[in-house]
């Protein structure tokens, strides 16, 4: 600062960098462990659903959490052939994210996957069927679709499961955000 500025022009402008650099790493802390929150749910869903494992995308998923998954599974054991650790520990990244209500975000962030993952592959079940990436969307989204194409059948050889399944998960993504206000209240009262 220049000798000119009165010193408690000095002090606040402290005060106002501080708080900047606390906002900046507030904003790193958030977005790596958000990342790696999702890294872990991905990997999964990719192990629960049975995805293929011989493409870069699960490659990429296994490097960037072998080092915490490989270890925590010595400690939290499967269940029904499902990674709990890696559940376990994307439960822990979100708890150390926003506090107890991590259960209520994993859950938000499974149906936003759910929702992205079911747009790309319709997307690509037109641009690019035959895509490196189709067997790993088709694996991921094909359980949800089942259950609407049983009961819906294709208008005018559309298949109109993928719009039922995105509707499905904003209702549920409605009920959540009322739940999550709920107890937010409740907590405060």
């Amino acid at each position: 600062m220049p000798p000119s500025v009165p010193a408690s022009w000095a002090t606040s402008w402290e005060r106002g960098s501080f708080a900047m650099l606390g906002l900046a790493l507030q904003f790193l802390l958030e977005t790596f462990l958000g990342l790696f929150a999702l890294a872990l749910l991905l990997r999964f869903f990719l192990q629960w659903l049975r995805a293929p494992v011989r493409n870069p995308f699960s490659h990429f998923l296994a490097a960037l959490t072998n080092w915490i998954v490989l270890p925590a599974r010595r400690v939290i054991p499967g269940l029904w052939g499902l990674d709990l650790a890696t559940v376990v520990l994307a439960w822990l990244t979100e708890v150390v994210l926003i506090g107890f209500l991590g259960v209520v975000q994993l859950a938000k962030l499974s149906l936003w996957i759910l929702m992205v993952a079911v747009v790309a592959q319709a997307i690509l079940s037109w641009v690019s069927p035959y895509s490196p990436v189709m067997p790993l969307m088709n694996s991921l989204v094909r359980p949800f679709l089942r259950v609407f194409q049983k009961r819906i059948p294709p208008v005018g050889n559309v298949d109109l499961s993928p719009l039922f399944v995105l509707v499905a998960c904003q209702l549920l993504l409605f009920v959540i955000a009322w739940l999550e206000g709920a107890v937010s209240r409740a907590i405060i009262a």
